[in-house]
């Protein structure tokens, strides 16, 4: 044992005589930035819950389609692709029982007809029980293709949940889009 510690002794003071501690810390942090860059950046992820402190807009009357939120017409609806939380036993803004909000999120911009302002609205997907099963929405309005997936609504986005299984989404208002 004794010569084994003379040995890791010796190579240790050999390796301290021919280098210096800055370049010893030199290469450590290169390895570190190297390394941190190295880890893939997530989806875009915005937070589990909807930002509650948004001035809700004005809705336009619940007899139209248009301010009816298990409407596929509803104007919150103009990016959806798939079921309304609304009609499967949530609201526009919160999921129903027994599931789980998405942290990664699309967004689109739609127009609101009672003021005629543009909001920007997150479109989160609800996970973690099977698809609601009501006639589902599918209005791309402002859909990018693929290769801007924050704005694509053909992605599974329960992928950032623990269970991956889509259930309904919700569209809530994030704000007022710029003039």
């Amino acid at each position: 044992m004794k010569m084994l510690d003379r040995w890791i002794e010796g190579s240790a003071r050999d390796l301290a005589k021919r280098t210096a501690r800055r370049s010893v810390l030199a290469r450590l942090g290169t390895l570190l930035i190297g390394g941190a860059a190295g880890i893939p950046l997530l989806p875009v992820a915005r937070g589990a819950e909807p930002a509650a402190r948004v001035p809700a807009p004005s809705e336009p009357s619940s007899d139209t389609p248009q301010g009816n939120p298990s409407a596929c017409e509803y104007w919150r609806h103009c990016g959806i692709d798939g079921f309304p939380c609304a009609s499967c036993g949530g609201t526009q803004t919160h999921c129903p029982p027994g599931t789980e909000l998405s942290a990664a999120t699309w967004i689109g911009i739609c127009r609101n007809p009672t003021d005629s302002r543009d909001y920007i609205i997150s479109y989160n997907d609800c996970c973690g029980k099977s698809s609601c099963g009501r006639d589902p929405c599918n209005r791309n309005e402002g859909d990018s293709p693929m290769y801007m997936p924050a704005k694509s609504n053909d992605i599974n986005w329960c992928m950032s949940s623990k269970s991956n299984v889509y259930h309904c989404t919700i569209s809530a208002v994030l704000g007022q889009a710029g003039e």
